[in-house]
Order: structure tokens, then C-alpha cells, then sequence
């Protein structure tokens, strides 16, 4: 997202540009094919593995070890990244590059499918406070490159090599992420949760597990208290998918509707919002960086934070999916804003303070209900069964991003 500019600029089909000088006598930058399809084909090459592979994760986990997974997954992120900022030195004809471009989102989303689905597996062992921060952090990452988008604009950065910046970014974070990965298993705190090649065991009463900072074990493996402890499961037995799913299908259609109605909107629609206040001067240029992609990232931020301080509705309450539910009447909010080009509805909301405050709303209501669904999701099942349960998350989640995208060309269209 933040460096669709880079990627656009280089889809620029040279002969349509000389063409279009020698006619004018000034340069006119009319879009060529393969630019007015990018968007197009980004977000399809972006949500279909990520579907699949989130899918294909909730069964094939049990059979491949989550070190390979993980560490996997990275490595091949960081290489696809390499590649990438290597490539800006690199002159490619429009085609090939639009080929080349595709293939790595493909690719990093269909290895970033299977992290994340890992990854949320893998907090699904962990106290149910453990989940949050991965929800807080996929937060945190949206609002640096909305950050980032904002300072390109600001100095002005139009080169393709401004934005190297970004690719080399990313690898260097990738690095730091497989050196926490390898340090996590030298964790006493973590090998006790992640143990499956013993007899595990679990504290009946949740609520001490989740306030828990360090666990005493004796000998044995075994927690000193004075709660009541009970084994759990054979290792040799597999849990299965469909049951794992009756139990929580509540909390996971839940956080597909959360991002249904999101990705419905947001950036197809939120994106195309014009400001009032802002024609002919800076505002007009910042507008939709600060308002739409700073703003949701921001507190979006903040609403999946807010999940490590309490968790409220509870985790079998019938208020929570009424809360989910309740989010759609944000997507005919914004549909009445000022979002051009437009056919058929009018403008109900054309002030700028409308839409920043169904911004705010918007997207603090989507961080914080879909890492409510994400945390809770986990512990509706045995300790055996919380891997899978929250790679069945992951993937209602990816389902939900899925179809989103595709109801943001309906209420496109409506507009």
C-alpha cells in the first residue's frame, strides 16, 4: 500500500507516453492498462493464497513442525523482499515487471497466510492475554506505513529509489522477528505451554491462568498451587477440525463479519472520500493519508490494545456478535459521505468532520471487537486443541478479508 506509487510509476507504458508528448507538446500522464488494472489485480493476488493457505494451514499444522512453519515463512517473506528492493535498480519493460509483481505478492501473502495462522496458533496455547499483542502489532505495522506514506508526500519523494527505504525496512524487521523467534523456546515460561511431548496439563480455574506472570513448576512439570489439575489428552490423538469448530463457529463468523464489513469499505470506498475544506491547498493533499489511512490505523491501533487491559463483552456473551453485527451500519454511513465519482445516492454527510468521526468509530470498533473474537477463540476449546483453534481463527479471519474485498465492488457499484 504504501509504496503503490513505486509500482505505478513503473507501469507506465513509454510509447503511450511519447505519443501522448508529441501530440500536447506537454506531458499527460494517462493511465496505461496494466496501471488501471493494478489495483485490481493486487487485491485479488493478495486474498486468494491468502485464503487458501490459511485454510490449508488448520490441517496440514499437525503434520509439519510450527518451527519450520514459522521460521519458514519468514525466511521466505525476507527473500521475496531482498529481491524486491534489489529490483528497483533493475529495468524491466511494463509486462514484465506487472508479472514479476504479482508473483511476489502471491507469494509473500500465501507464506504470510501460513505465519500468520501459525502465529495466532501459536498465542492460542499462551494465556489468553498473549493474543492481543499480536492483534496490537498487525495494528502498530498499519499506522508506520501510513506514517511512511505521509512522509513521501511531505518531502516530496517521486524517485523510484526513495522507495527502497521501504523494501530494506521490511527485511531488516524480518530479521529481528526470526531472532525473537529462535530466543522464544529458551523461555521457560513458553516451553511449559508449548510442551507436546509429555502429559499436559491446565489449570481449571482460567481466570488464575490468564493473570499468571511466571509459573513454579515442580520436578515433574507440574504447577504448585492449590487448583485443581487435570490431565488433558493423549498426544497421539489429533484434534479434529469440525469439532474444534462447533465449539467456537460463534467467535469465528464473528470476526469474518468484523472483516467483511471493513475491507467492504475500507480503502475502496473510505479512500474515495473528497474533502471540502481542503480544495486548492495542503489539506487536499493530506487528506485521505491523514484522515483515511491514519486515522483507521491509529485506532485500530488502539482497539486491539485496548483488549490487553479487559475484555469485555465476555467471552460467551450474546452481546458480542450483536456488537459485530451492529458494524454494518457503517458501510451506508460512508456511502452517504462525500465519495466521488458518484451515480445514484446523494451526499448526506459532506462535511470532513462526518467522516472522521465514522472514521474513528469505524475503526476503533473493527480493532477491538476482531482481537476480542481472535483472543477469546482459543480458549473455548481443550489446551490440545488451541493450535488448531486458532489457525480455524485465522482462517475465518482471511475469509473475512476475502469477502470483503469482493463486497467492495457491489457498494462501489451502489454508489
Amino acid at each position: 500500500m504504501t509504496a503503490r506509487e513505486y509500482f505505478i510509476s513503473r507501469l507506465k507504458d513509454p510509447e503511450e507516453t511519447s505519443h501522448v508528448r508529441n501530440q500536447t507538446g506537454k506531458a499527460t500522464f494517462t493511465p496505461s492498462y496494466l496501471q488501471s488494472v493494478f489495483d485490481n489485480f493486487m487485491t485479488l493476488c493478495a486474498m486468494v493464497p491468502l485464503l487458501i493457505f490459511t485454510c490449508l494451514n488448520s490441517f496440514i499444522h499437525q503434520r509439519i513442525p510450527q518451527q519450520i512453519r514459522i521460521s519458514g515463512s519468514l525466511v521466505a517473506i525476507g527473500l521475496v523482499f531482498l529481491v524486491t528492493a534489489i529490483m528497483v535498480k533493475v529495468p524491466m519493460d511494463p509486462l514484465p515487471f506487472f508479472v514479476f509483481t504479482m508473483i511476489s505478492i502471491v507469494f509473500i501473502n500465501s507464506f504470510g497466510a501460513i505465519l500468520q495462522s501459525s502465529l495466532f496458533g501459536l498465542a492460542g496455547l499462551l494465556p489468553v492475554s498473549y493474543t492481543a499483542p499480536i492483534m496490537s502489532g498487525q495494528g502498530l505495522a498499519g499506522t508506520f506505513a501510513a506514517l511512511a506514506m505521509i512522509f513521501s508526500i511531505a518531502i516530496g519523494a517521486q524517485q523510484p529509489e526513495s522507495f527502497i527505504g521501504y523494501f530494506t525496512t521490511a527485511c531488516v524487521t524480518i530479521v529481528l522477528a526470526i531472532v525473537s523467534y529462535v530466543v522464544l523456546p529458551h523461555m521457560d515460561f513458553f516451553r511449559y505451554y508449548s510442551m507436546k511431548d509429555k502429559t499436559e496439563y491446565r489449570v481449571y480455574n482460567a481466570e488464575l491462568e490468564t493473570k499468571r506472570d511466571l509459573i513454579k513448576k515442580d520436578e515433574n512439570g507440574m504447577e504448585q498451587n492449590n487448583s485443581k489439575i487435570i490431565p488433558i489428552h493423549n498426544p497421539d490423538e489429533q484434534p479434529s477440525v469440525i469439532a474444534i469448530f462447533k465449539k467456537l463457529w460463534v467467535l469465528a463468523l464473528s470476526v469474518c463479519f468484523v472483516f467483511t464489513v471493513t475491507i467492504g469499505v475500507f480503502p475502496a470506498i473510505t479512500a474515495k472520500v473528497s474533502t471540502v475544506l481542503g480544495e486548492g491547498n495542503k489539506w487536499g493533499l493530506y487528506f485521505i493519508p491523514v484522515s483515511c489511512f491514519l486515522l483507521f490505523n491509529v485506532f485500530d491501533w488502539t482497539g486491539r490494545s485496548l483488549t490487553a487491559l479487559f475484555t469485555w463483552p465476555g467471552m460467551d456473551s450474546c452481546l458480542l456478535p450483536v456488537m459485530v453485527v451492529l458494524r454494518v451500519i457503517f458501510v451506508p454511513l460512508f456511502m452517504l459521505c462525500n465519495v466521488t465519482p458518484r451515480y445514484y445516492l446523494p451526499v448526506v454527510f459532506s462535511h470532513d468532520a462526518w467522516y472522521i468521526v465514522f472514521m474513528i468509530f469505524f475503526s476503533i470498533s473493527n480493532g477491538y471487537l476482531a482481537s476480542l473474537c481472535m483472543c477469546f477463540g482459543p480458549k473455548k476449546v481443550l489446551v490440545h486443541e488451541a493450535e488448531t483453534a486458532g489457525a480455524v481463527m485465522a482462517f475465518f479471519l482471511s475469509l473475512g478479508l476475502a469477502l470483503g474485498a469482493a463486497v467492495s465492488f457491489l457498494v462501489r457499484i451502489l454508489i
